[in-house]
Protein backbone atom coordinates (compact mmCIF):
# COMPACT_ATOMS: atom_id res chain seq x y z
CA UNK A 1 0.00 0.00 0.00
CA UNK A 2 2.74 2.40 0.82
CA UNK A 3 4.76 1.41 -2.32
CA UNK A 4 1.27 2.55 -4.53
CA UNK A 5 0.41 5.68 -2.89
CA UNK A 6 4.54 6.76 -3.15
CA UNK A 7 4.17 6.06 -6.91
CA UNK A 8 0.82 7.76 -7.16
CA UNK A 9 2.15 10.65 -5.35
CA UNK A 10 5.00 10.59 -7.72
CA UNK A 11 3.40 10.66 -10.56
CA UNK A 12 1.27 13.18 -9.81
CA UNK A 13 4.06 15.82 -9.29
CA UNK A 14 5.61 14.90 -12.00
CA UNK A 15 2.73 15.44 -14.21
CA UNK A 16 1.76 19.03 -12.37
CA UNK A 17 6.19 19.34 -13.01
CA UNK A 18 5.02 18.72 -16.90
CA UNK A 19 2.34 21.09 -16.95
CA UNK A 20 4.45 23.98 -15.20
CA UNK A 21 7.07 23.95 -17.38
CA UNK A 22 5.03 23.98 -20.84
CA UNK A 23 2.88 26.87 -18.89
CA UNK A 24 5.47 28.87 -18.04
CA UNK A 25 7.72 28.95 -21.20
CA UNK A 26 7.55 31.80 -23.05
CA UNK A 27 7.22 30.98 -27.06
CA UNK A 28 9.66 32.79 -29.21
CA UNK A 29 8.18 34.58 -32.47
CA UNK A 30 9.69 35.65 -35.81
CA UNK A 31 7.84 38.79 -36.05
CA UNK A 32 6.87 41.79 -33.87
CA UNK A 33 2.72 40.59 -33.79
CA UNK A 34 3.87 38.13 -30.75
CA UNK A 35 6.20 40.48 -28.93
CA UNK A 36 3.52 41.70 -26.52
CA UNK A 37 1.67 38.73 -25.28
CA UNK A 38 5.69 37.16 -25.31
CA UNK A 39 6.42 39.94 -22.48
CA UNK A 40 3.56 39.28 -20.51
CA UNK A 41 4.69 35.48 -20.28
CA UNK A 42 8.16 36.39 -19.61
CA UNK A 43 7.39 38.69 -17.09
CA UNK A 44 6.02 35.25 -15.12
CA UNK A 45 9.15 33.30 -15.80
CA UNK A 46 10.98 36.10 -14.69
CA UNK A 47 9.06 37.15 -11.30
CA UNK A 48 9.66 33.35 -10.59
CA UNK A 49 13.45 33.59 -10.72
CA UNK A 50 13.33 36.67 -8.51
CA UNK A 51 13.00 39.54 -10.55
CA UNK A 52 11.41 42.67 -8.76
CA UNK A 53 8.38 45.33 -9.70
CA UNK A 54 11.66 47.92 -11.00
CA UNK A 55 12.63 44.75 -13.22
CA UNK A 56 9.61 43.91 -14.25
CA UNK A 57 8.14 47.33 -15.33
CA UNK A 58 11.47 48.31 -17.25
CA UNK A 59 10.53 44.94 -19.63
CA UNK A 60 7.19 45.43 -19.92
CA UNK A 61 8.02 49.04 -21.39
CA UNK A 62 10.57 47.59 -24.00
CA UNK A 63 9.34 48.05 -27.28
CA UNK A 64 10.03 45.59 -30.10
CA UNK A 65 13.27 46.40 -31.75
CA UNK A 66 12.97 46.07 -35.51
CA UNK A 67 16.37 47.41 -36.28
CA UNK A 68 18.12 45.19 -34.29
CA UNK A 69 16.18 41.77 -35.50
CA UNK A 70 17.13 42.95 -38.96
CA UNK A 71 20.97 43.89 -37.66
CA UNK A 72 21.03 40.01 -36.25
CA UNK A 73 19.83 38.79 -38.95
CA UNK A 74 22.29 40.40 -40.99
CA UNK A 75 25.13 39.70 -39.10
CA UNK A 76 27.66 37.84 -41.02
CA UNK A 77 31.16 36.51 -40.07
CA UNK A 78 34.90 38.36 -39.98
CA UNK A 79 36.16 37.10 -43.45
CA UNK A 80 39.00 39.22 -43.93
CA UNK A 81 42.88 38.99 -42.91
CA UNK A 82 44.64 40.21 -40.12
CA UNK A 83 45.70 43.29 -41.97
CA UNK A 84 42.74 44.09 -43.65
CA UNK A 85 41.08 43.68 -40.37
CA UNK A 86 43.50 45.89 -38.85
CA UNK A 87 42.74 48.91 -41.98
CA UNK A 88 39.13 48.24 -41.44
CA UNK A 89 39.41 49.12 -37.89
CA UNK A 90 41.63 51.67 -38.05
CA UNK A 91 44.58 49.87 -36.09
CA UNK A 92 47.49 52.38 -36.38
CA UNK A 93 45.50 55.01 -35.25
CA UNK A 94 44.25 52.77 -32.09
CA UNK A 95 47.85 52.14 -31.39
CA UNK A 96 49.03 55.66 -31.54
CA UNK A 97 45.85 56.91 -29.52
CA UNK A 98 47.24 53.92 -27.29
CA UNK A 99 50.79 55.43 -26.93
CA UNK A 100 49.46 58.73 -25.74
CA UNK A 101 47.20 57.47 -23.40
CA UNK A 102 49.40 55.58 -21.47
CA UNK A 103 51.30 58.46 -20.62
CA UNK A 104 48.49 60.21 -19.65
CA UNK A 105 46.86 57.68 -17.59
CA UNK A 106 49.70 55.74 -16.22
CA UNK A 107 48.73 55.82 -12.91
CA UNK A 108 44.83 54.39 -13.68
CA UNK A 109 46.70 51.38 -15.98
CA UNK A 110 49.75 50.74 -13.51
CA UNK A 111 46.72 50.21 -10.73
CA UNK A 112 44.87 48.28 -13.10
CA UNK A 113 48.14 46.25 -13.76
CA UNK A 114 49.03 46.25 -9.50
CA UNK A 115 45.76 44.70 -9.02
CA UNK A 116 44.51 42.71 -11.90
CA UNK A 117 48.15 41.84 -13.49
CA UNK A 118 47.13 43.12 -17.49
CA UNK A 119 48.97 45.27 -19.03
CA UNK A 120 48.07 48.29 -20.59
CA UNK A 121 49.10 47.54 -23.98
CA UNK A 122 45.24 45.00 -24.81
CA UNK A 123 43.39 46.76 -22.23
CA UNK A 124 43.74 50.23 -24.80
CA UNK A 125 43.46 47.72 -28.07
CA UNK A 126 39.81 46.66 -26.18
CA UNK A 127 38.92 49.85 -25.41
CA UNK A 128 39.96 51.22 -29.11
CA UNK A 129 38.42 48.99 -31.56
CA UNK A 130 35.07 48.31 -29.18
CA UNK A 131 34.22 52.48 -28.90
CA UNK A 132 37.09 54.60 -30.24
CA UNK A 133 38.07 55.22 -26.26
CA UNK A 134 34.38 55.85 -25.76
CA UNK A 135 33.57 58.00 -28.52
CA UNK A 136 30.83 55.61 -30.03
CA UNK A 137 29.15 52.83 -28.14
CA UNK A 138 25.61 52.70 -29.30
CA UNK A 139 22.22 54.44 -28.61
CA UNK A 140 19.99 51.84 -29.02
CA UNK A 141 17.70 50.87 -25.51
CA UNK A 142 19.49 48.35 -24.48
CA UNK A 143 16.46 46.43 -22.77
CA UNK A 144 14.48 46.85 -25.49
CA UNK A 145 17.25 45.57 -27.79
CA UNK A 146 17.95 42.63 -25.31
CA UNK A 147 14.22 41.36 -25.05
CA UNK A 148 13.54 41.64 -28.88
CA UNK A 149 16.66 39.44 -29.16
CA UNK A 150 15.56 37.27 -26.30
CA UNK A 151 11.93 37.19 -28.01
CA UNK A 152 13.28 36.03 -31.58
CA UNK A 153 13.67 32.63 -32.02
CA UNK A 154 17.29 32.46 -33.64
CA UNK A 155 19.14 32.31 -30.39
CA UNK A 156 16.53 32.59 -27.88
CA UNK A 157 18.56 30.75 -24.47
CA UNK A 158 21.38 33.37 -24.96
CA UNK A 159 19.82 36.64 -24.60
CA UNK A 160 17.11 35.03 -22.48
CA UNK A 161 19.89 34.62 -20.17
CA UNK A 162 21.01 38.56 -20.90
CA UNK A 163 17.44 39.94 -20.06
CA UNK A 164 17.35 38.15 -16.71
CA UNK A 165 21.01 39.51 -15.73
CA UNK A 166 19.42 42.72 -16.90
CA UNK A 167 16.93 42.81 -15.38
CA UNK A 168 18.46 41.83 -12.19
CA UNK A 169 20.98 44.90 -12.68
CA UNK A 170 17.73 46.89 -13.13
CA UNK A 171 16.14 45.75 -9.67
CA UNK A 172 19.90 46.85 -8.12
CA UNK A 173 19.81 50.12 -9.90
CA UNK A 174 22.62 49.62 -12.31
CA UNK A 175 20.34 50.30 -15.28
CA UNK A 176 17.09 51.55 -15.64
CA UNK A 177 14.73 51.42 -19.07
CA UNK A 178 16.52 54.33 -20.69
CA UNK A 179 19.75 52.63 -20.80
CA UNK A 180 21.48 52.87 -23.67
CA UNK A 181 23.38 50.30 -25.76
CA UNK A 182 24.90 49.09 -29.39
CA UNK A 183 23.03 47.31 -31.47
CA UNK A 184 22.88 43.91 -29.28
CA UNK A 185 22.57 45.64 -25.75
CA UNK A 186 26.57 45.99 -25.05
CA UNK A 187 26.84 48.68 -23.09
CA UNK A 188 29.93 50.90 -21.91
CA UNK A 189 33.05 51.84 -23.07
CA UNK A 190 34.31 48.62 -23.78
CA UNK A 191 30.67 46.79 -24.86
CA UNK A 192 29.69 44.51 -21.97
CA UNK A 193 27.00 41.95 -22.42
CA UNK A 194 23.92 42.77 -19.32
CA UNK A 195 25.07 39.09 -17.55
CA UNK A 196 29.09 40.16 -17.92
CA UNK A 197 28.33 43.34 -16.52
CA UNK A 198 26.65 41.34 -13.17
CA UNK A 199 29.81 38.75 -13.28
CA UNK A 200 32.30 41.24 -13.43
CA UNK A 201 31.30 44.96 -13.86
CA UNK A 202 33.65 47.13 -11.75
CA UNK A 203 32.58 50.74 -11.32
CA UNK A 204 30.39 52.94 -13.83
CA UNK A 205 31.32 51.37 -17.47
CA UNK A 206 30.37 54.75 -18.77
CA UNK A 207 33.85 55.93 -17.25
CA UNK A 208 36.94 54.79 -18.70
CA UNK A 209 38.03 53.17 -14.92
CA UNK A 210 35.17 51.62 -14.70
CA UNK A 211 35.44 49.87 -18.26
CA UNK A 212 38.84 49.37 -17.91
CA UNK A 213 39.21 48.21 -14.60
CA UNK A 214 35.95 45.81 -15.30
CA UNK A 215 37.59 44.19 -18.87
CA UNK A 216 41.19 43.62 -16.71
CA UNK A 217 38.79 41.74 -13.92
CA UNK A 218 37.44 39.37 -17.03
CA UNK A 219 40.43 39.01 -18.42
CA UNK A 220 41.91 37.72 -15.07
CA UNK A 221 39.10 35.60 -14.36
CA UNK A 222 39.49 33.88 -17.80
CA UNK A 223 42.78 32.71 -16.90
CA UNK A 224 45.48 35.88 -17.24
CA UNK A 225 48.55 35.57 -15.54
CA UNK A 226 49.94 38.25 -14.84
CA UNK A 227 54.08 38.33 -16.21
CA UNK A 228 53.00 36.25 -19.10
CA UNK A 229 52.90 36.59 -22.99
CA UNK A 230 49.93 37.36 -24.64
CA UNK A 231 50.34 36.90 -28.56
CA UNK A 232 49.08 33.57 -30.38
CA UNK A 233 50.39 30.61 -28.39
CA UNK A 234 51.43 32.55 -25.13
CA UNK A 235 49.49 31.59 -22.03
CA UNK A 236 47.48 35.02 -21.86
CA UNK A 237 46.15 34.10 -25.27
CA UNK A 238 43.47 32.16 -24.28
CA UNK A 239 41.89 35.07 -22.00
CA UNK A 240 42.14 37.30 -25.08
CA UNK A 241 40.40 34.23 -26.78
CA UNK A 242 37.79 33.95 -24.17
CA UNK A 243 36.76 37.86 -24.93
CA UNK A 244 36.04 37.47 -28.33
CA UNK A 245 34.95 34.55 -30.68
CA UNK A 246 36.69 36.05 -33.72
CA UNK A 247 40.23 34.54 -35.09
CA UNK A 248 41.35 37.98 -36.56
CA UNK A 249 39.52 40.26 -33.79
CA UNK A 250 41.60 38.17 -30.92
CA UNK A 251 44.99 38.55 -33.43
CA UNK A 252 43.79 42.31 -33.57
CA UNK A 253 43.90 42.44 -29.96
CA UNK A 254 47.13 40.76 -29.61
CA UNK A 255 49.03 42.82 -32.20
CA UNK A 256 47.39 46.33 -31.42
CA UNK A 257 48.42 45.54 -27.92
CA UNK A 258 52.17 44.71 -28.30
CA UNK A 259 52.54 47.55 -30.41
CA UNK A 260 50.73 49.62 -27.79
CA UNK A 261 52.94 47.93 -24.94
CA UNK A 262 56.12 48.36 -26.82
CA UNK A 263 56.27 51.76 -26.17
Amino acid sequence: MRLRTNISVFAALALNLAWLSGASAASCGHTAAGFEAWKQDFADEARAQGIGAEGIDALMATHYASATISADRGQHGFNQSLQQFLAKRGGNVIIARGKTLIKSRADLFASIEHHYGVPPGPLLAIWGMETGFGAVHGDQNMLSSIASLAYDCRRTDYFTDQLYAALKLVDRGKFSAQTRGSMHGEVGQTQFMPKTVLEYGVGDLETPQGALESTANYLKAHGWVAGEGYQPGEPNYAAIQAWNAATVYEQAIAYIGQRIDEQ
